[in-house]
């Protein structure tokens, strides 16, 4: 099936994918389903279910999760800015449809049931626009005609409204940062750099003017005994101290029990509880490991499109686990974010399946895009590649 000689596509896949940064990632993936053991008995029983709920269906999404993963990083680019196309539009209505017919919780309506089935459709949204605003820069640089940059601030805005009526601040933050940072990828001056963090700024006051929900988390990481998210920090603190370096064992700490969000935002704090230090250190690491990796070889594409769509994929993945990682380590004020692959989420899971499943095609050793789209199999002596030019 994986040999070299077999023109398969199994086996073209194998001898071109980063089997390095595959391995990587099912590691994080299967680090979510031991540390959802540790961290979510507690919280199913408080909210009324048996101990292993969340566990439980936790594995339920593993193997959808693994699936999506590796189906993605068989597409090639044409494939992959169809499929990033398809899940945009259909992401984008859900959207606009969630403020309305979706349900509430934790103060904001994020979640819409399709088939019995709570979606966030925000997770989608986030790579799919990702890729798709990387093709309209790529364009754009390619055929000065192309308002491809004008294009992709239209769609932003179009991601940014409805999150802001849910309100999910946190995500809009995500779908602005991924803007400005295809500006700075595609060469922007230090002009725009300054207009745009004068604007960043001036927007955080604004947000913090007019959204109630926003300002308490503020007031509350500013003021650690103001009550309401503080409570939820403290507690998470404590379970970072109470592990130390070696942690008290499965089962053994007690802090996780009192965190509400133990199984999803806070699972690292819950995680250092129950392994210690040491155990949080070497999750770090792994997921360090992969940002660099995954940066490093959209930094080797010599396609416009695979570069910038891999890169901006990359930094998605990161800044979001650096988000998490801050608010458990009780730096930034909490922003309901999940750890990538680690915190409970079936829809969080499929997205980040999704998005590096595509960051593992765009950056398959070329010629990765004859797999999928008819072209003969790559013959020695014919360095020619398909869609080199991104378009």
């Amino acid at each position: 099936m994986f040999s070299r000689e077999k023109k398969t596509l199994i086996a073209e896949w194998w001898w071109t994918i980063d089997r390095t940064l595959l391995a990587a990632l099912i590691a994080l993936l299967l680090v979510g389903v031991a540390l959802s053991f540790a961290a979510s008995p507690p919280v199913a029983v408080r909210l009324g279910y048996s101990p292993y709920h969340f566990v439980m269906r936790h594995i339920v999404f593993f193997i959808p999760t693994i699936i999506v993963l590796i189906g993605a990083s068989l597409l090639n680019e044409r494939l992959a800015r169809f499929a990033a196309l398809f899940t945009f539009v259909g992401s984008l209505i859900l959207l606009w449809a969630t403020p309305f017919i979706g349900f509430e919780a934790n103060g904001a309506s994020r979640w819409i049931i399709i088939f019995g089935q709570s979606i966030q459709p925000s997770e989608f949204i986030k790579p799919s626009y990702a890729l798709i605003a990387a093709w309209l820069f790529s364009l754009s640089m390619q055929q000065k005609e192309v308002p491809g940059k004008i294009i992709s601030f239209i769609l932003a805005g179009l991601i940014i409204i409805p999150l802001l009526m849910q309100p999910d601040l946190g995500q809009s933050f995500l779908v602005g940062v991924t803007f400005f940072a295809l500006l700075f990828l595609a060469g922007l001056s230090w002009f725009w750099i300054f207009l745009l963090f004068g604007v960043s700024a001036t927007s955080g006051f604004g947000a913090y003017l007019f959204f109630p929900h926003f300002a308490r988390r503020i007031d509350g990481f500013i003021n650690q005994r103001s009550g309401g998210p503080s409570y939820q920090v403290e507690k998470a603190l404590q379970s970072l101290l109470e592990g130390g370096w070696f942690g008290r064992g499965p089962g053994e700490a007690t802090a996780k029990n009192y965190i509400p969000d133990a199984h999803a935002d806070y699972v690292f704090s819950a995680a250092a509880g129950e392994f210690g230090i040491i155990f949080s250190l070497m999750l770090a690491s792994l997921i360090g490991f992969i940002i660099i990796r995954s940066l490093s070889n959209a930094q080797n594409q010599t396609g416009l499109f695979a570069r910038l769509g891999a890169s901006i994929l990359a930094i998605q993945f990161g800044l979001q686990s650096i988000i998490n990682l801050a608010v458990n380590l009780n730096l930034m004020p909490s922003k309901g974010m999940t750890l990538p692959f680690v915190s409970y989420g079936g829809t969080s899971m499929l997205a980040i399946a999704f998005s590096m499943g595509i960051l593992l095609s765009l950056t398959r050793k070329k010629p990765h895009e004859r797999l999928l789209s008819g072209l003969p199999p790559y013959q020695k002596g014919n360095n020619k590649m398909a869609g080199v030019s991104g378009k």
